[in-house]
């Protein structure tokens, strides 16, 4: 007991990879596709169970472990001066916009190539060229209506390259509080008070307002994981009640989900399960928990390809000779392994050597390697768009 409470009084040690947090991200970014993919279902999946409404709290998980995982990543070399603006958001938007506009790209290419054999979108309100403008620029989630469809989860990258933009600043000036107890107050007032505005200005939670008003939700979210990536800093909470707060808080998210919709209490379960898995050591790395947080990315930005894709040719299917109940399920419940094969040769074959190649050429190259972008669904009942003959 003694050695653990001297541990909580000193400097925590950079994160490593290969642990709980990364098999936390690989799951989370899995509940992202089968939250999007369960409206595609033979009977939707929040129809059986209203828990499978909830994936936008995997956003809120995202979201928060995007503040924590660059604060402990670059917060150093942000007050050392080591890092400046312009070379720290040069490294981000190398990191999603790439990938942004491969799958952009090859969403047009399936839309129009399906829409020249006499297939069309059941949503052409989803596919217009000023949406694609707006995505392939990332500003689709700063407060400007008509940005939505195509890659539509992206408004969560549109979102974090703001919350990008003021990290470093944002980062100096949390650095000054010393006090774990005003750092978790910062975070979790700033999400209160968002959502009390929200309600009040927008008629909508913070969790459920217009994918245009992304940075609005995302930027509280974020500012509390960098108030919790500043207390793990600092050594704290005590490794011994980091491991009691991880279990108590996992087993408080799920209570919670059972129970019905309680957003805000879900998201304190949240902050606790990042930080008590954050202040854990990685006392044994494994090379595949690793690998799939990797994946976590290119799950996320490529899912709305594999699905327009799938529920595309399984929608003509259902139309054209129809499925037994058995058959149609299993088709279905194939479409969440799809996904990851199609995520796993898109970073293999794309991502990896696209990042491979723009590293060195970055100017002002950060040294420090950040854990991948991981990403976000978009709000309850949105439908992967497909396309029908």
């Amino acid at each position: 007991m003694t050695r653990d409470m001297s541990q909580s009084m000193t400097p925590a040690g950079p994160a490593g990879r290969g642990g709980a947090l990364d098999a936390l991200r690989f799951m989370a970014a899995l509940l992202i596709v089968l939250y999007h993919f369960g409206t595609e279902a033979p009977v939707a999946l929040e129809a059986l169970h209203p828990v499978f409404a909830r994936g936008y709290l995997a956003t809120d998980f995202f979201l928060i472990l995007s503040g924590f995982v660059l604060g402990r990543a670059y917060g150093a070399q942000i007050l050392g001066g080591r890092v400046g603006l312009f070379s720290f958001l040069q490294k981000r938007l190398a990191r999603i916009w790439p990938g942004q506009l491969v799958v952009l790209a090859g969403l047009a290419i399936v839309v129009a190539a399906a829409t020249a054999v006499g297939f069309h979108p059941d949503n052409p309100e989803n596919f217009t060229a000023s949406a694609m403008l707006m995505q392939v620029l990332m500003v689709q989630a700063w407060g400007i209506e008509g940005g939505g469809g195509w890659n539509h989860q992206s408004w969560s990258l549109s979102a974090l390259l703001v919350c990008y933009a003021a990290f470093p600043l944002a980062w100096m000036w949390i650095s000054r509080l010393k006090s774990t107890s005003a750092l978790l107050s910062l975070g979790l007032l700033s999400v209160i008070i968002g959502d009390l505005l929200c309600v009040a200005l927008l008629n909508h939670p913070i969790y459920d307002l217009s994918f245009h008003l992304g940075v609005v939700r995302a930027a509280p979210l974020f500012l509390l994981g960098i108030c919790i990536a500043r207390v793990v800093e600092q050594g704290r909470p005590s490794v011994l009640l980091a491991r009691i707060m991880a279990v108590l808080s996992l087993l408080v998210l799920a209570l919670l989900q059972v129970a019905g919709r309680f957003d805000l209490p879900s998201i304190v379960a949240i902050a606790a399960i990042v930080m008590s898995f954050g202040r854990l050591p990685v006392a044994r790395p494994s090379s595949i928990v690793e690998q799939g947080a990797k994946l976590s990315f290119a799950l996320f930005i490529t899912h709305s390809l594999t699905g327009l894709i799938w529920f595309g040719a399984l929608g003509a299917v259902r139309e054209g000779v129809g499925l037994p109940v058995w058959l149609d399920w299993t088709i279905w419940a194939a479409s969440i392994p799809a996904a990851l094969v199609a995520a796993a040769l898109f970073h293999r074959l794309i991502d990896a050597p696209i990042q491979k190649w723009l590293t060195p050429r970055l100017k002002g190259r950060v040294r420090a390697e950040a854990p991948e972008t991981p990403l976000i669904p978009a709000n309850a009942g949105t439908r992967i768009s497909s396309i029908k003959g």
